[in-house]
């Protein structure tokens, strides 16, 4: 188990300032990689209802379970490694593994035998280093739908707000309203509902 502190700003952008940027920080398409994101709350929505989110990451040949918290500044991430039989019992019976996030989950008084599984999100993501972070462009699929995204990992909130309004306006990015990709499915799945 690890846990970490995420600090990052997102920005929701069109098909092309993607290409754009892709194009720019010339990165080609052996530079994108696909992770799988597969969800998980309770039927009344409890771990949303906390400003929570579980889910379940399948990058390469690894499988991760991640518990992100709300913090002051940021999100308290939990990682947990899960073996494919674990994540297979979670995405096919619903039997999620004991561990340090089954504990951080009931300390929040919500009952961890009644998480199940909601869907999965796949994203075409490329990363990259940029001033003293990590820039992230995804391109995400879900029910039906589709999105492009900029992501800008930092451990100092003052210097990477800076640096992240300075690459919007770089490229003549308005500022957007924009909801972590959890969200996103969830609105997604509502409105299918």
């Amino acid at each position: 188990m690890s846990q970490n502190i995420e600090i990052e700003f997102k920005n929701m952008l069109t098909k092309a300032e993607y290409e754009g940027i892709l194009v720019e920080f010339n990165i080609g398409a052996n530079q994108v990689f696909t992770q799988e994101n597969h969800y998980f709350d309770t039927p009344d929505f409890a771990l949303k209802n906390a400003r929570c989110a579980l889910r379940i990451r399948k990058k390469g040949a690894e499988y991760v379970m991640t518990l992100k918290q709300p913090m002051e500044i940021g999100l308290l991430e939990t990682n947990q490694l899960l073996t494919k039989a674990e994540t297979s019992a979670a995405l096919n019976h619903g039997r999620l593994p004991n561990g340090q996030i089954k504990n951080l989950i009931e300390e929040g008084n919500i009952p961890f035998s009644k998480i199940e599984f909601f869907g999965s999100l796949i994203t075409n993501r490329a990363e990259f280093a940029y001033k003293n972070g990590l820039l992230v462009l995804d391109h995400s699929i879900f029910l039906q739908h589709e999105d492009y995204e900029m992501e800008f990992e930092v451990e100092n909130y003052e210097e990477g707000k800076i640096s992240f309004q300075e690459l919007l306006k770089q490229f003549n990015i308005p500022q957007r309203e924009t909801k972590n990709k959890v969200r996103r499915f969830y609105e997604q799945k509502y409105k299918q509902s």
